[in-house]
């Protein structure tokens, strides 16, 4: 038997006894019969602790349910004993989820919400989708859903009721200034607002990057040219927050503020180093960049990248350090695995493994803005971090 089979017997035997590991207090007891087994000790466990179960559990169980969930404990506990906490293992019922966040894309009715005491405040809606055609608004109180109250559904199900199949109805009620408001909605198909651009004062744009996934580069894109219509004398781009995604994206973006020369380095499992570059045109603006220890990846090589051109101020907090990059490879069950296949560099050569990036001016906030920006309701005023990366380009500017 192949070293790889017999590891991942065992560690099927592991979990399985962790399925079937009672809580509470035991009575071990040393039956009279013992099943036949296989030769193989890692095959044998299996099915002792199988012949066991069949023989003397007095309820009834899932076989089929108990398989599933023992090949998806062994699955991850498989990749997670690969001692790298990058990969991961999605099962085959979070794929959608999985995909929904890669692609930034999902069928819904276009609303971001946040949990309250006496439902799910609204904090952002999808200009033009569905709740936004039906009148809803930031600041509403979503209170139920297909006369269902939220408080009782939860986060999880509540989204899991709000969405649904393109072009189906649902129901809901929002409280404003006190008052019902009943809307149908049609669910749709709704691009996330990944890249949003806000003109601050003193004619400085905020450009906020939730992640580097697919549509980041477009609409970072326009989000600049926006600012730029508007007069914008320099710019700070936030990724606060931000986990990263992929490389092209990233690589798009820095094409179009950094000068001619390597942008990007990575090295791949069979060794193969990849260089992207930058052509020679190029944003000629103050720039600064806003990183917490929650920017990853692409993130923290964007910051990364144009420090190390000095073409922009890295103010915040040290990243957190990630310098593998994963491919997705799609298991015949609809599952997934994202493994780590190489490694990634700055346009210096240098990895941000375990280091992440430093900024030039270091800004910290407490528990409470922390929070507040991480569910996006800290305003501007209040945003240490964002005000000390103002005064930096207030200074260049000046």
């Amino acid at each position: 038997m192949k070293r790889s089979v017999k590891v991942l017997l065992v560690i099927l035997a592991i979990v399985l006894t962790a399925v079937l590991t009672c809580f509470g207090t035991c009575l071990y007891l040393t039956a009279n019969w013992t099943p036949a087994v296989s030769a193989d000790p890692v095959a044998a466990k299996i099915e002792e602790l199988s012949a066991y179960v069949d023989r003397y559990f007095i309820d009834d169980y899932d076989t089929d349910a108990m398989v599933a969930a023992a090949a998806d404990g062994a699955a991850e506990a498989f990749v997670t004993a690969t001692g790298d906490r990058w990969s991961y293992y999605v099962s085959a019922e979070d794929m959608e989820a999985h995909n929904e966040q890669l692609y930034n894309a999902y069928v819904g009715v276009g609303i971001t919400i946040l949990e309250v005491e006496d439902g799910f405040q609204v904090t952002s809606v999808s200009e033009g989708g569905p709740a936004d055609r039906a009148g809803v608004r930031v600041g509403d109180l979503l209170i139920e859903v297909e006369s269902q109250n939220v408080v009782g559904l939860g986060l999880d199900g509540t989204r899991d009721l709000v969405r649904g199949e393109e072009g189906t109805q649902v129901q809901a009620c929002f409280l404003r200034d006190g008052q019902r408001l009943e809307v149908t909605m049609t669910r749709a198909s709704i691009i996330s607002d990944v890249a949003t651009g806000e003109l601050l004062e003193d004619g400085i744009g905020l450009v906020t990057i939730a992640n580097f996934d697919y549509h980041c580069a477009e609409q970072t894109m326009d989000a600049i040219q926006s600012l730029l219509d508007q007069g914008a004398k320099a710019l700070i781009f936030d990724v606060r927050f931000n986990p990263g995604g992929l490389k092209d994206e990233m690589v798009e973006v820095l094409d179009v503020l950094l000068p001619e020369g390597d942008i990007f380095r990575s090295m791949d499992y069979d060794g193969r180093e990849e260089v992207d570059r930058s052509d020679a045109d190029c944003l000629e603006l103050p720039m600064a960049v806003l990183v917490n220890e929650d920017s990853y990846s692409a993130a923290e090589f964007f910051a990364a990248a144009l420090q190390e051109y000095g073409v922009a101020t890295v103010v915040g907090t040290q990243t957190c350090g990630k310098g593998n990059f994963q491919y997705t490879f799609e298991l015949s069950d609809g599952s997934a695995v994202a493994l780590s296949v190489g490694k990634y560099f700055t346009p210096n050569g240098r990895s941000l493994t375990d280091v992440g990036v430093t900024p030039d001016v270091v800004a910290d906030m407490d528990d409470d803005d922390y929070y507040s920006r991480y569910v996006g309701v800290l305003e501007p005023e209040d945003d240490g971090q964002l005000q000390a990366a103002l005064e930096a380009m207030r200074k260049k500017i000046s």
